[in-house]
Order: C-alpha cells, then structure tokens, then sequence
C-alpha cells in the first residue's frame, strides 16, 4: 500500500490521470491524498469531482477555496464569475446535486498518524489535534440543516485573527479562512490577504504562515496547496505540493512512504494565463 499526496489539480483532469498513471496507482491497495482546490479555472472540474467521487475510500481530501466557492456560489453565496470561472458544467450535470452533496462531506483539515492535511495553513496558536477539532465546527455547519445559511455568511476576512472567545460565524470564518486561503500573517497569527505571489511580496510585518515562531503544530508534518508560487517544497516536517499545474507548471505528487516526487507537466489545453 502507498499514500500519494497530491497538489491543487484545479479541474485539470487529464494531468490529474497521467499522474495517476505514472504513480502506478492502483485504487485497490493505494490511497491518494488531496490537498483541495479540487475544481475550477481548469477545463474539467465536472470530470475531476466524478473520478475523485468514485474512488471512495482510497481517495482522502481536504477542501479548497475553490472548492468552497463552489458551493457558495451553488447555494447563492457568492457571484458566479463566468469569465473565469469553469464551474458551468457541474451546474449543467444530471448529477451536479450528487456531487455537490458529496462535496460538503469532506473536511477541511485531515490528521492521520503524524501528517496534518489542509489547503493554506495553519495558525501557530493550533496543534494539529486542535486544527481537526476545529475543522471539524466547520464540517457540522456543512452537514447541517442550515449549511446554507453558514455558506451565505462565509464570505469575508474579518475577524482576521483568533481567539478561543469567538462563536458563531466570526468563529467559523476565521477557521474557513486559516485553512483554505492563508498566505502571510504576523508572527502572533493575524491573516494578511490582499497580498499573493513569491516570498518576496511579504508584506511588511508579515511572515509566510509557515515561519511563524514556535508554532504549536510543529510536532506534526504539513501536508498543503494553495500557493502555487511558493512552488514545490519537500521538507522533513512541510510538503508544500502546489506547483502551479494549471498556470503552465506541474502536478505533483509526493509518496509519503519515501518522499519520492512524481511528476506531469501540464497540457496546453488546461493551461491558463497567469493573473
């Protein structure tokens, strides 16, 4: 058996299966470990979610900003931007409501032996066993009766930092956002989101998430996406696996069992212009 961990496929569907191919994964014995950013701004997010779906217990994953902006625009959250967004034919799929449903399941952090799995990050206030305690506030409201109304009140970056006091939405925002769009923060953990890019557009007195000073997870191996211009990054106690497969770059994936790095290029027909 062999656990592949694999970077933000973003609808790139035809990379994600050359991958798979080259791995020599086998679904029967194998699992493969996904980091979020399932879907979007790729030309195959309907073909990506069904395969991903199919594999059942020998696929693991975590939500993505993508991923949630897929609901939330599915449940009136958030405006559809049409001209880059790919999402159209999950709408349009007899079975867009199955896959939606199945899509809300998932978590937002994954803990199994010493690996920590989430999109963005994690605040150097959480241990890894506190970041799945709290994915798992997160996951209630998606299960529940009212995962619509969570949804509609998700979007937005305040509050910006946390605190054991929050409740309610606040509570649950500053989860969603730590997990799934985090880049910077300072090094006492208040988010910085305006700011994208490569480590040199740090902002002033901000750090990249992941350099905060004594973080309380550090005893855990980060498994994450999200910042496809960090690039790949293999490190004892850090997997960084976005690398940019939908902007021109490579999907990855990375067999925990001995750190070996698979690689596709990505196809002309899923590659988009850089923003």
């Amino acid at each position: 058996m062999a656990n592949y961990a694999i970077g933000d496929i973003q609808g790139c569907y035809d990379s994600l299966c050359r991958l798979l191919e080259l791995c020599e994964f086998n679904a029967a014995h194998d699992r493969i470990w996904l980091v979020g950013d399932l879907v979007n701004r790729g030309p195959k997010s309907l073909e990506t979610l069904r395969l991903i779906k199919s594999l059942g217990p020998a696929a693991v994953t975590v939500l993505g900003n993508h991923d949630l902006y897929l609901l939330m625009v599915a449940e009136g959250g958030a405006k559809f931007r049409a001209k880059d967004d790919t999402l159209q034919a999950i709408f349009d799929a007899p079975d867009c409501s199955e896959l939606l449903d199945w899509l809300r399941q998932q978590p937002l952090c994954y803990t199994e032996d010493d690996y920590c799995m989430v999109h963005a990050g994690l605040l150097p206030q959480w241990t890894a066993s506190q970041a799945r305690a709290l994915s798992s506030e997160v996951e209630a409201a998606l299960r529940g009766p009212d995962y619509r109304q969570f949804l509609k009140n998700l979007w937005g970056s305040d509050p910006a930092g946390w605190s054991d006091e929050l409740s309610g939405w606040p509570r649950l925002r500053v989860i969603v956002n730590a997990m799934t769009r985090m880049r910077f923060c300072t090094p006492e953990g208040i988010m910085e989101f305006k700011a994208k890019g490569k480590l040199s557009n740090t902002p002033a007195g901000h750090i990249p998430w992941f350099d905060a000073p004594n973080p309380r997870y550090a005893d855990s191996v980060l498994i994450t996406g999200h910042w496809s211009a960090l690039g790949l990054k293999v490190l004892p106690h850090f997997l960084a696996l976005d690398s940019g497969c939908l902007w021109g770059g490579h999907l990855t994936a990375v067999r925990l069992e001995d750190r070996s790095v698979f690689q596709v290029n990505c196809s002309a027909e899923e590659a988009q212009p850089l923003d």
